[in-house]
């Protein structure tokens, strides 16, 4: 009977320790130990963006005209400066701090709360930064790579600065119904700037998944690294309808 038992719980144990083999093979990346559950959730999430946020973009991008499009990401923009000066005053980058601030203050001013860019064209400019950041900034490691569900390429770190800059939004102090509406409307603006990428991706990468993997990770470290926004490619947008 004990050898029978043994037996048993050598099979349980036989898909734990196959799965194990698998994320510390030799040929496993460092920076990815978690790849077999990561490709799973990149492969969710790579069907859901197919089947319902690309129809969903596409259409915000036939109905909603283009000067409302612009006046919407300028909205969501000067939202998200707020996250970036809280985290550039963290890290002590006082003057980027108050760069940060005057964005803020002209675009919700001059800019009417936001739906007018005036501090760009003004010489006020935009950066990047967030909790991620800010927590490598002051040495905590980014830990292993990790596909989040729904909102994909993160590292440990960043996935917990993720969460910390979601609370400290202004949209989050909101009431809930309005908090939600705004990140989805939010969410639907942003894949309908970017539905170009998609298709620069699936004609650049054999690999998708290592493509992306890769091209984050190595951003993550020039952000870290430069303490400023890397720039990114000016993809346009993929309908080019009258009203663009």
């Amino acid at each position: 009977m004990p050898r029978c038992q043994a037996c048993r719980r050598a099979l349980a144990a036989l898909p734990l320790m196959i799965l194990c083999g698998c994320a510390t093979g030799p040929q496993r990346d460092p920076d990815d130990p978690l790849e077999p559950l990561n490709r799973a959730t990149f492969q969710l999430n790579d069907t859901l963006d197919r089947h319902i946020a690309q129809p969903v973009a596409r259409g915000y991008n036939r109905v909603v005209p283009h000067p409302v499009r612009t006046a919407v990401d300028n909205v969501f923009s000067n939202l998200g400066d707020v996250t970036v000066m809280l985290n550039d005053f963290a890290q002590l980058r006082l003057m980027d701090g108050m760069n940060d601030l005057m964005r803020v203050a002209v675009n919700s001013t001059l800019g009417l709360l936001g739906v007018l860019d005036i501090a760009t064209p003004a010489g006020i400019a935009k950066r990047d930064q967030d909790f991620g950041l800010t927590l490598g900034h002051y040495g905590v490691p980014a830990g292993p790579y990790l596909v989040l569900p729904l909102f994909g390429p993160s590292t440990f770190r960043d996935a917990a600065g993720f969460g910390v800059d979601q609370y400290a939004a202004p949209a989050s102090w909101t009431r809930p119904a309005v908090r939600n509406t705004l990140w989805g409307v939010d969410f639907v603006s942003t894949r309908a700037r970017y539905l170009n990428a998609t298709n620069l991706l699936e004609q650049a990468a054999l690999d998708r998944y290592l493509f992306v993997r890769d091209a984050y990770l190595g951003r993550r470290r020039a952000l870290l690294e430069q303490g400023k926004e890397a720039p990114l490619p000016n993809y346009g947008n993929e309908e080019a309808g009258p009203g663009k």
